[in-house]
């Protein structure tokens, strides 16, 4: 993503029926900061944005273990995901299974998950 003076928004990656998507939503609305959210369920996540997101993070941390979604595929698709290229085809297949929210600050940092403390040290970071 480049880095202009005139791209001020942060876009928010996530679904939007998830608890934590919500809460980190009415964090930012409350904030003042200037967000535009993308439901990567309802939207779509394609190869090379899903690829951007795990440049910044990593797909161990991208990979939501601990959800239902998660718990949901078979044994063999779980055990399959020990490596970038497995763990994306299942991200790409079942997006829910991505960790999320996701943050993508508009000069390109990002942050993964949602506390408000994090937020708020992120936020003073990027601007």
């Amino acid at each position: 993503m480049a880095t202009t003076s005139a791209q001020t928004t942060f876009i928010l990656y996530g679904i939007k029926n998830c608890d934590t998507v919500k809460k980190a939503r009415r964090w930012l609305e409350e904030n003042g900061v200037e967000c535009q959210f993308h439901d990567y369920r309802v939207e779509g996540l394609d190869d090379a944005l899903l690829q951007n997101l795990i440049s910044k993070q990593g797909w161990e941390a991208m990979l939501n273990t601990r959800g239902t979604t998660w718990r949901k595929l078979d044994e063999t698709t779980r055990t399959a995901c020990d490596n970038e290229a497995s763990a994306k085809a299942v991200m790409l297949e079942h997006p829910a299974v991505i960790k999320r929210p996701f943050l993508l600050a508009p000069d390109g940092q990002s942050l993964l998950g949602f506390k408000p403390e994090s937020y708020q040290q992120f936020l003073a970071q990027v601007k």
